[in-house]
C-alpha cells in the first residue's frame, strides 16, 4: 500500500476509534480502504501524463459512507495540499454533513479543519438591488425587473402567510425587513436562513445573479453576501456543494478546478439526471412583453454611456417578437390538433421538426443572436468604464443590472432555438407544452440531449483526476453496468467498482411479501381497484408507523377516497402540508401510540428516514416504472429502437430496479429495525424482468400472498440471494 494510502486509512481508524459507541462495520472498512488506495495515487494540477482514479462504490444503508469518505478524503486533501469537494443531491444530506459529520471529524483531528457550504448566487441577496427597492418596490417593474406570475404548476405548493397580502404591500414589508436585518447584523444575506421564505417573484427582484452583477466593480462589492461566502470557500479545505452547482460551475472558477482537487459525489445515482437538466433548454412563447422593453433599455443604456449601437435594435426586437408569435400560433395549432384541451404536450418524433418550422426558427435564432451581441457589447463597455473610473461604478452597476435582467430571457430564446434547429447523428428530445394552471395559456418550447453519459464524459470526467461516486443505489439488477453507462464511465480504464453490504441482517430483520392480484397491473382501473381493496385491509392492521408509496397521483387519490372511518385520522398525505410538518405530525402520532400512515409519491421513496416504529411497513402499490410521458425518455427509447436495441430491457428495467431498491430502503434504517415490505405487483415474481429486479434487492425473507393467504415465494425464486 502506498504511504499516502496508509496515511488515509490510519485517519479513518483513528476517527472510528474516537467515535462513542462505534460498531465495527466490515463494509465501511472496505470502503475506506478502496478510497484510500484509489485517491492516493492521483496526480493533480498541470501534468504531462496525469494519473486518474474514479471509484464507484455502492454502500448499503447503515454502512456509514460519510465517515469513510470524510476521514480518508480529508487526510489525503491535507497531505496533497488541495481541497475536497463533496457534492450531494439533497439539502438533507448537506445539513447532515455540515451540522453533524464534519464537526465530529474536526473534533478528533490534530489540525484545525475549515469547511464551508457552497451555494449558487441566487441563494444570496444583492444589496445593491435591495437598496434600490426599499420603499419603492415598483422600481422592480420600472427599472430592473418585470414581475410576472409563473404557471401554478411551477409555484411552490406551500406559500407563506404573507402571500395573502396585496403584492405591492407584501414587497414593501419584505424589502424593508430584509434591509433592517442586514443593517442590524441579524441576517447575513443567505435566503435559507430566513425564518419565512419569500415568494419566488419577490425574491428574484433582489437575488444575486451573474447577469446583473459587475462583481468587484459594484459599489457594494465589499459588503456583498455572495462574495463574502465565496471568500470563505477560498479558506476551506472541505467544500460541500450540490450536483447542480458542481456541473454548472465547470470552467467558471466558482469552485476549485476539477483537475486540482479531490471530488466526492454522494447520492451519485442522481448525476445522470442532473446532467440532462443542466443541458436542457426552454423558451417562453406566451409572455413577450420583455421584447417591448428590450430595445428601449439598450438605447437608454447606450445613450447613458455615449456608445452608438451597431444595429437597429428596435427593428430586430420587433422582428423577433413577430417570429416568436408566429411560432406560438403554430404551437397552438399543433397542440389543438393532438388534444382537446390546452394542457397538452407534443414531442417531435426522432427530433425532426416540420419543414415549415425551420424558417421561423432560423429567423428567431438570427434576431436573438443580433440582439445578444449588442447586449454583450454594452455589458463589456460598462464593466470597462467601472474599472477605469471608480466614480462611475454606481451608475455602471445600475445600467448593467438593467441589461442583466433581460439577458436570461434572450439567452433562453437563443439556446432553445439553436437546439431545436440542431440535427446530428444522435437526435435530441424536442417538445412543446401548454399549461393553463395559472388561468392563462402558457406555451413553452423545449429541447434536451438524450444521453447523459456523453454529456458527463465531455464536460466532467475528462477533467477530473480523483473522484469517488457513492450511493446506496448505484447497481441495478445486481450489476453496475447501467449506472456506468448512464454516468459516462463505461469502458473507462481508470474506474473501479465496489459493492459493500449493509451491516443489517435483512433475512432476520425484514420480510418482502409479494401480493398476487387477479387483475393484471397493465389493467389500470381493475388493478387499482383490487390493489386499494387489499391495501385497506392491510392498513387496518397497522399498529404504529407505515409508508405507502404510489406510482401516480391519480392512484393515490383513488386510495385516499376509499379510506373511511378511524383510518382517515391516521392517514397523512404528501402535499397536504410542508414535508417537515408532515413528518413531525407522523412522529407525534406514533409516539402517542397511535397508528400513522403516510401516503407518498416518488419523492417520498428516497431520502426519507423513518427508523424504528416510525416505519414498520412499506407498502408499494405498483412497480415504480417512470411515467411513460417523459419526453426525454420517450425520445431516447425511440432512438434505441432505430438502432435495433430494446429500450425496455436496456433502460426501463434497470432504472426501475434502482427506484425499487430506493423504495424498499425506507423500511430498515438501523440494526434494530424489524420491518415488512409489501408489494402488490405480481410481476415482481411472475416476470423475467421482475426477477431481475429482485436480484438487486437485499436478501429479505421472501413470500407471496394469494387470496389473502401468505405462503412460500413463487417457484423459481427460492435461490434469490439479493
Amino acid at each position: 500500500m502506498l504511504p499516502l494510502a496508509e496515511l488515509a486509512l490510519g485517519a479513518f481508524e483513528r476517527m472510528v476509534a474516537a467515535t462513542p459507541g462505534f460498531r465495527t462495520r466490515p463494509g465501511q472498512q472496505a470502503m475506506a480502504q478502496q478510497i484510500a488506495q484509489g485517491l492516493s495515487g492521483v496526480t493533480l494540477g498541470q501534468q504531462t501524463e496525469p494519473s486518474r482514479s474514479i471509484s464507484v462504490i455502492q454502500a448499503g444503508t447503515g454502512v456509514g459512507k460519510s465517515a469513510a469518505y470524510l476521514s480518508t478524503g480529508v487526510a489525503l486533501a491535507l497531505a496533497l495540499k488541495t481541497r475536497l469537494v463533496i457534492s450531494t443531491a439533497t439539502v438533507a444530506l448537506q445539513d447532515q454533513l455540515m451540522s453533524k459529520d464534519l464537526p465530529a471529524l474536526a473534533a478528533v483531528l490534530d489540525t484545525p479543519l475549515v469547511y464551508a457550504l457552497a451555494k449558487g448566487r441566487g441563494r444570496y441577496v444583492c444589496q445593491f438591488k435591495l437598496e434600490r427597492l426599499v420603499g419603492d418596490p415598483g422600481a422592480a417593474d420600472e427599472e430592473l425587473f418585470e414581475m410576472q406570475e409563473a404557471p401554478a404548476s411551477s409555484r411552490p405548493a406551500f406559500a407563506s402567510a404573507a402571500s395573502a397580502l396585496d403584492p405591492q404591500e407584501r414587497r414593501i414589508k419584505l424589502y424593508d425587513a430584509l434591509s433592517l436585518a442586514l443593517a442590524g447584523g441579524t441576517w447575513d444575506g443567505d435566503r435559507d436562513k430566513l425564518a419565512l421564505q419569500p415568494e419566488p417573484s419577490d425574491w428574484s427582484a433582489v437575488a444575486a445573479e451573474r447577469h446583473t452583477c459587475t462583481a468587484r466593480h459594484c459599489p457594494r462589492y465589499r459588503q456583498c453576501s455572495y462574495y463574502t461566502a465565496r471568500s470563505q470557500l477560498a479558506q476551506a479545505t472541505v467544500i460541500v456543494a450540490n450536483h447542480d452547482l458542481v456541473l454548472a460551475s465547470i470552467g467558471m472558477k466558482t469552485l476549485p478546478e476539477l483537475d486540482n482537487c479531490l471530488l466526492v459525489f454522494d447520492e451519485g445515482h442522481h448525476l445522470p439526471a442532473v446532467a440532462l437538466g443542466q443541458f436542457a433548454s426552454s423558451m417562453d412563447l406566451s409572455n413577450l412583453r420583455w421584447l417591448d422593453k428590450l430595445p428601449r433599455t439598450l438605447q437608454q443604456v447606450s445613450e447613458k454611456i455615449q456608445i452608438a449601437l451597431a444595429q437597429d435594435v428596435t427593428t430586430l426586437a420587433q422582428q423577433l417578437k413577430v417570429a416568436l408569435n408566429d411560432l406560438a400560433r403554430r404551437v397552438m395549432d399543433l397542440l389543438k390538433l393532438a388534444n382537446t384541451g390546452y394542457d397538452a404536450q407534443h414531442r417531435f418524433r426522432n427530433g425532426v421538426l416540420p419543414e415549415a418550422w425551420h424558417a421561423p426558427l432560423t429567423l428567431i435564432h438570427g434576431h436573438a443572436a443580433g440582439l445578444s451581441k449588442v447586449l454583450e457589447a454594452l455589458g463589456a463597455e460598462l464593466k470597462r468604464m467601472a474599472r477605469d473610473d471608480p466614480t462611475q461604478a454606481l451608475s455602471c452597476s445600475l445600467q448593467y443590472a438593467r441589461l442583466g435582467q433581460l439577458a436570461p430571457r434572450l439567452n433562453s430564446v437563443l439556446g432553445t432555438s439553436s437546439l431545436l434547429l440542431e440535427q446530428g447523428p444522435q437526435p435530441l428530445a424536442k417538445w412543446l407544452r401548454s399549461d393553463t394552471s395559472s388561468g392563462l395559456v402558457y406555451l413553452t418550447a423545449h429541447a434536451c440531449p438524450i444521453v447523459p453519459g456523453d454529456l458527463l464524459r465531455q464536460s466532467l470526467w475528462r477533467s477530473v483526476r480523483g473522484a469517488l461516486i457513492t450511493s446506496a443505489t448505484l447497481s441495478s439488477c445486481g450489476s453496475f453496468d447501467f449506472f456506468l453507462q448512464e454516468a459516462g464511465l463505461s469502458g473507462d480504464g481508470d474506474v473501479t467498482t465496489l459493492a459493500v453490504e449493509s451491516p443489517f441482517d435483512y433475512r432476520e430483520q425484514g420480510r418482502l411479501i409479494v401480493v398476487e392480484t387477479e387483475a393484471d397491473p397493465k389493467d389500470v382501473e381493475g388493478f387499482t381497484r383490487e390493489m386499494v381493496a387489499q391495501l385497506l385491509l392491510d392498513l387496518a392492521q397497522v399498529q404504529r408507523g407505515a409508508l405507502v408509496l404510489f406510482t401516480s397521483r391519480a392512484q393515490m387519490k383513488v386510495a385516499l377516497a376509499a379510506v373511511t372511518g378511524a383510518l382517515q385520522d391516521a392517514v397523512l398525505v404528501q402535499g397536504s402540508m410542508a414535508r417537515s410538518r408532515l413528518i413531525s405530525a407522523h412522529q407525534a402520532r406514533v409516539e402517542a401510540a397511535l397508528p400513522s400512515v403516510i401516503f407518498g409519491l416518488q419523492s417520498f421513496g428516497e431520502g426519507l428516514d423513518l427508523p424504528g416504529p416510525l416505519c414498520e411497513t412499506v407498502f408499494i402499490a405498483k412497480l415504480p416504472f417512470a411515467a411513460p410521458s417523459d419526453p426525454v425518455q420517450e425520445a431516447r427509447a425511440e432512438w434505441l429502437k432505430t438502432l435495433g436495441r430494446d429500450p425496455f430491457t436496456e433502460l426501463v428495467v434497470p432504472a426501475t430496479g434502482i427506484r425499487l431498491l430506493q423504495w424498499t430502503g425506507r423500511a430498515i434504517r438501523n440494526e434494530d429495525d424489524q420491518a415488512t415490505v409489501v408489494c402488490y405487483d405480481r410481476r415482481l415474481l411472475r416476470t423475467t424482468f421482475g426477477r431481475r429486479m429482485l436480484q438487486g434487492l437485499p436478501p429479505y425473507t421472501l413470500s407471496r400472498r394469494v387470496g389473502g393467504v401468505e405462503g412460500d415465494s413463487h417457484p423459481g425464486t427460492q435461490a434469490f440471494q439479493g
